[in-house]
């Protein structure tokens, strides 16, 4: 669940702000790209797999993906923990800083991923992000690899990968601070490939994203929140590869959906329909 604060600016460390509104709202990296990827997919199913705890929003964040068309026979609760928050604060300009305490979240591990074997074996495309533990990331995409889906990673909150988890995923999508946390090297994408990734969509924000020495531009829109522009990017990303797209027209597609999302406030409610992208698409250039 996303506890959402607007201000004037961002506090720095030992700073208060008077800030605006407040709005509790659906979030985690996880459950905003199957929101998103559930509205944005034509045929198929889209299935959220996770941890929730016994507490006053598991069943609120269940019904908001059930409401987007998610299937969330695999979102269990635990006991271990309380369902995962994010503290996100908001500047004037629609920039964000976000503080995650994962709770439940922390409780997804091999025992719960094994099971999961069939349901990948039926996917077209894994989605994985760096809010559970990184043993059980690790071993999720080494097992969708084993049953023939496409892995994509969102290597956010940014952190060390080991080569060996890096091999396991097909598509690799940072963004420009996770790609420089990563690396350590201007050139991140081949330094990424070089650590073992497969394949690496660099996210450029407004300018768009760039793969395998391809630059696709992003979408000028008025911003009002940042907030879950990478995670609709990768949902729209998954849909179009399922959909057997080409690489440079998923591309564009996953801008359009990401430039669309950032024009509302929220994680999972801006996320666009299908219509919503094609129509814009239609409409661009």
């Amino acid at each position: 669940m996303d506890f959402v604060a607007r201000a004037p600016r961002i506090p720095a460390p030992g700073e208060t702000v008077l800030g605006g509104d407040f709005r509790m709202l659906p979030g985690g990296k996880g459950a905003n790209q199957a929101n998103a990827a559930a509205r944005l997919l034509r045929d198929g199913r889209v299935h959220m797999c996770g941890r929730v705890g016994y507490d006053a929003f598991a069943d609120g964040l269940r019904a908001s993906l059930a409401a987007a068309g998610v299937d969330t026979a695999f979102v269990t609760a635990t006991q271990q923990a309380a369902t995962g928050v994010a503290m996100i604060w908001l500047d004037e300009a629609g920039q964000n800083s976000i503080l995650v305490a994962p709770g439940a979240n922390l409780a997804v591990d091999r025992a719960f991923l094994e099971p999961l074997r069939p349901l990948f074996r039926r996917a077209a495309c894994a989605l994985f992000q760096l809010e559970t533990p990184l043993d059980a990331v690790a071993y999720g995409l080494r097992i969708a690899r084993e049953e023939g889906a496409l892995t994509i990673l969102d290597p956010a909150p940014a952190q060390p990968l080991p080569r060996e988890l890096l091999e396991q995923v097909d598509l690799l999508t940072p963004n420009e601070t996770e790609a420089a946390m990563l690396t350590g090297e201007s050139d991140a994408e081949e330094a990424l490939l070089a650590m073992g990734a497969r394949g690496v969509v660099l996210k450029l924000g407004a300018r768009g994203c760039s793969h395998a020495g391809m630059h696709v531009p992003g979408f000028a829109v008025d911003v009002v929140d940042t907030t879950a522009a990478g995670d609709t990017f990768n949902a729209a990303l998954a849909v179009a590869l399922a959909e057997e797209k080409e690489i440079a027209a998923a591309l564009r597609f996953a801008n359009a959906a990401a430039a669309l999302s950032v024009t509302k406030l929220g994680a999972q409610t801006p996320a666009p329909s299908r219509e919503e992208v094609d129509d814009y698409c239609s409409r661009l250039p």
